[in-house]
């Protein structure tokens, strides 16, 4: 079959290096790609945000499966059109899409269905904010209600913080529309776990675990990111766990968006702090993490392509998933000072020499400039290393990464150091 993968990100690398190696797949399209997905599939210059354009490009391309990578279209309703032409498409329509649209939405949704999450409140009165804030007292965790790339989050430890931060929102437009609601929530201690799920109706299929690092720098500290680097699977999220983020979380939430009218089809991402009261809801994504997916793209053993293809037809019931053994772990490499300001256009080398080293290389925030690949945004690459344990991988990766020749990227230097401790212990 032809598949239609849309989006150009890092994510969007991994599932068409995964499709163009399923035996169901004939043909891989990206729309709009990146010079690292073009290895993979005829990419198309069609932004990811242009809803009409990718309408056109799919009704004159008649691809069997379109694939929705990034959140933005799936909140615009590109799933609902292409649904309304007759198209099978993994992505949920607009209205379940809100779960990650809208935070205030969410949280309303998880407080509905009985879903253990924070104690939070939603405001856009900033004295009224501010109020709140002082009554709970610090540790807080400010979040912007609407889409913010993955950077509308502030976990302030102190009131000064939190409180600069509503303003920063609410007043001084930072994060623009996403941030003309705020949700202010109890700051939950734990470690935190990306659960990722097929949904298709009723029927929820576990993906493996995985760990995400959002923090900027080694040690969890600076700023949050769209993501630093992922691991799968996760030590932390034992059967046990697994189980209870199922029952408690996900079939919940399903079932609630379901008697709103609104049947999921896609995936659904929990990300969970797990508790000493166990495990509570942080957010939840309607989409393949990034850079969760890397890892779960070089562990995943089943054909990509049949497994989407059944979601998308309701046929999912029955369908099973196979899981390579061992560690996959994604190093993301940024533009030296991301999230804040960088210089474009800056030449990357080696990316052959990392590959000969054991490595996948997908790429994100890539161009191709005079024949010679350079970084065009904030998230640039994701390095992704398997081996029989996150040890392994993890030395893999960052010996790979001594290959690459580009003194403009930046990486954190301990990714996985929570499983390696554990597998020390």
């Amino acid at each position: 079959m032809k598949v239609l993968v849309v989006g150009g990100g890092g994510r969007e690398h991994a599932l068409c290096w995964k499709l163009k190696r399923s035996p169901s797949v004939t043909e891989v399209i990206c729309a709009p790609g990146n010079p690292g997905i073009a290895r993979e599939a005829r990419c198309l210059n069609v932004g990811a945000e242009d809803i009409e354009g990718l309408m056109k490009l799919a009704l004159q391309e008649r691809p069997d499966l379109v694939v929705i990578g990034p959140e933005v279209p799936l909140v615009l309703g590109l799933g609902n059109q292409l649904r309304e032409e007759g198209f099978p498409v993994f992505g949920p329509d607009k209205a379940a899409a809100n779960l990650e649209g809208s935070k205030s939405f969410s949280k309303r949704l998880m407080y509905e269905a009985g879903v253990p999450t924070a104690r939070f409140e939603v405001h856009v009165d900033v004295e009224e904010a501010v109020e709140t804030i002082r009554s709970w007292g610090a540790p807080i965790v400010v979040k912007a209600s609407g889409l913010a790339a993955g950077k509308g989050v502030i976990v302030a430890q102190s009131e000064k913080e939190a409180i600069d931060a509503v303003r920063d929102m609410l007043a001084g437009n930072s994060f623009g529309d996403a941030g003309s609601q705020v949700v202010i929530e109890e700051c939950l201690v734990g470690e935190e776990a990306s659960c990722l799920f097929i949904v298709s109706g009723d029927t929820i299929i576990p993906l493996a675990s995985s760990q995400d690092h959002k923090a900027l720098l080694d040690g969890d500290q600076g700023p949050n990111t769209g993501g630093m680097g992922a691991y799968s699977p996760a030590p932390c999220v034992t059967p046990e766990v697994e189980a209870t983020v199922l029952e408690t979380i996900a079939r919940p939430i399903v079932a609630a968006l379901k008697k709103r009218g609104a049947e999921f089809i896609g995936i659904l991402y929990a990300g969970v702090m797990l508790t000493d009261d166990g495990a509570k809801t942080l957010e939840f994504n309607v989409r393949f993490g990034d850079p969760e997916c890397q890892p779960l793209m070089r562990r995943l053993k089943s054909d990509l392509g049949e497994v989407l293809l059944a979601a998308a037809n309701r046929k999912l019931d029955g369908v099973s998933l196979e899981w390579e053994e061992g560690t996959a772990l994604c190093v993301v490499v940024t533009s030296d000072g991301d999230p804040a300001s960088f210089e474009k256009g800056q030449v990357i080398g080696g990316l052959d020499a990392v590959e000969a080293a054991g490595a996948a290389v997908f790429h994100a925030g890539t161009a191709e400039k005079d024949g010679a690949i350079v970084n065009a945004g904030g998230r640039v690459l994701g390095v992704t290393a398997v081996a029989g344990s996150v040890k392994e991988a993890q030395a893999t990766d960052y010996a790979a990464l001594e290959k690459l020749e580009w003194p403009g990227g930046f990486y954190r230097k301990v990714i996985g150091y929570r499983a390696v401790a554990r597998e020390k212990r």
